[in-house]
């Protein structure tokens, strides 16, 4: 049997606020466990919400990020289960009339492809607690220090046929919700979090398979190793004549095993009805517009734009548009005088190899955007050569100033004088007339020997290109 993956996504965006939801409490992570909990986030008797504008401002930005409906008018409803970490009983939250409704984001495929998914709805949400098992002998403890942190849920179509795919689309709402300033985007601390539906049917057929939901995953390497491991346990369970269970079941990265967590609730089992302390949402053309106004430059665009305004590859444009502090500082560099292509080298490899090899951030980089510049331009100019520059860079990296100040202390200018360059290369093809003879009878693969020991001379400072010119016209003579 040939088998059709089905997948569909829920995200939840922890929105970059600087207080929770529904009350003024902050959302600062690493806080000690209950430290951050007001009696609004407890669930006192008496206490009302109060909706966080910020929440609602960056919801719209990415609503129409993703050129989705609108909801003019939207509201707040209550989803009631019990569970030790929801002091309340009931979780706020959006259902009929979500803040954005249906929208689509295209996607890059492994093939060069794209593919448009498409969006049903994102709505915003208080975050529950958190239970934790550990350290407390047989018990739970709880922390409800996350709870009324502000959520924006993203849901999917069920739209992507591949667990490459739906990595490819978790990966692109990353970036743009981090883009848009909405997000930090960290999933080690619960930012950015999936929980995926998959099922799977004969291939041909339209009918959906009955569908799992695994819950809560933080890395998109777990995410494509959980969607591997559930795709391959629900094949093996049709195959062998069993049925698949609609259930949630949770990803365990060390053994690389989903588990059952407990039989997959629809939305009556949740009572929704709206709430009754909460006033609904209504948006007017003038917020949206103004919102609209204060937009970034996405991603898409974005890359667009590197390629035809700096004349880059597609691959240089998207490697330099992945994140926004990457492509601000790519073009930082460029102002700062450095030609474009070449900065997109130097940004992308030497730069981005030394941050990697020293485990630092781009936003730690001991070399700003404009001693990059400064140093491209020396090369652009041929006052240094390629290879001069990556010493130079490992001085500027090392806090010695900048290109033009290390470059003088050091004596590295090159030497570009043909009159000069040429004595020298008179006395290499002097010194050594068995490898002028052996080249002369076609081995011109010796060529690189000549070069070498010019550059020896000259202790790499002779520019290459004229060394190049220069031994070639006296060898051939």
């Amino acid at each position: 049997m040939q088998w059709e993956t089905v997948i569909g996504l829920e995200i939840h965006t922890q929105l970059a606020t600087q207080s929770k939801i529904f009350s003024g409490a902050s959302i600062a992570y690493g806080a000690e466990p209950n430290a951050q909990a007001c009696i609004v986030d407890l669930g006192f008797p008496g206490v009302l919400p109060v909706l966080n504008e910020a929440a609602v401002d960056m919801a719209l930005k990415f609503g129409l990020s993703i050129n989705a409906e609108i909801g003019e008018r939207s509201i707040f409803a209550r989803k009631n289960y019990f569970y030790p970490d929801l002091p309340k009983g009931y979780q706020i939250s959006q259902f009929e009339l979500p803040i954005v409704g249906k929208g689509s984001l295209t996607i890059d495929r492994e093939d060069g492809s794209q593919k448009v998914i498409g969006i049903t709805r994102a709505h915003l949400e208080e975050d529950a607690g958190k239970s934790l098992h550990e350290d407390f002998h047989g018990m739970s403890g709880i922390d409800l220090n996350r709870a009324g942190t502000p959520l924006l849920e993203i849901v999917s179509e069920p739209d992507m046929r591949s667990i490459k795919e739906a990595v490819a689309y978790a990966r692109k709402i990353h970036q743009l919700v981090v883009y848009l300033g909405i997000c930090d985007g960290n999933m080690q601390e619960g930012s950015f979090r999936v929980d995926a539906n998959l099922s799977i049917r004969p291939k041909g057929e339209e009918a959906l398979g009955t569908r799992t939901e695994l819950k809560n995953i933080n890395s998109f390497r777990f995410l494509e190793r959980a969607l591997n491991y559930e795709l391959e346990r629900q094949i093996d369970l049709v195959e062998s004549g069993g049925q698949v269970v609609q259930e949630t079941r949770l990803y365990d990265a060390d053994k690389d095993e989903t588990r059952s967590m407990r039989s997959k609730e629809e939305a009556n089992d949740y009572r929704y009805f709206p709430d009754p302390d909460l006033l609904p949402v209504e948006i007017d053309s003038a917020r949206l517009e103004s919102i609209r106004q204060g937009m970034p430059e996405l991603p898409d665009e974005k890359r667009s734009r590197f390629a035809s305004e700096y004349g880059l590859s597609a691959e240089d444009a998207g490697k330099l548009t992945l994140s926004r502090p990457l492509a601000d500082y790519y073009e930082s560099t460029v102002a700062a005088g450095a030609e474009p292509k070449m900065s997109a080298n130097w940004v992308t490899v030497e730069l981005g190899g030394a941050l990697n090899k020293t485990g630092l951030e781009l936003s730690e980089s001991p070399i700003s955007p404009e001693q990059l510049g400064g140093l491209l331009k020396r090369i652009a100019d041929n006052t240094i050569s390629g290879k001069i520059a990556k010493q130079v860079f490992e001085a500027i990296w090392s806090g010695e100033g900048d290109a033009d100040s290390i470059i003088e202390a050091r004596g590295l200018k090159q030497i570009t004088d043909t009159g000069a360059i040429e004595a020298i290369i008179d006395k290499v093809i002097a010194d050594n007339p068995k490898q002028v003879e052996q080249f002369k009878g076609g081995k011109e693969k010796l060529l690189g020997f000549f070069v070498g020991q010019v550059m020896k001379a000259t202790q790499g400072k002779a520019n290459p290109g004229e060394v190049n010119k220069i031994l070639l016209g006296k060898l051939k003579d």
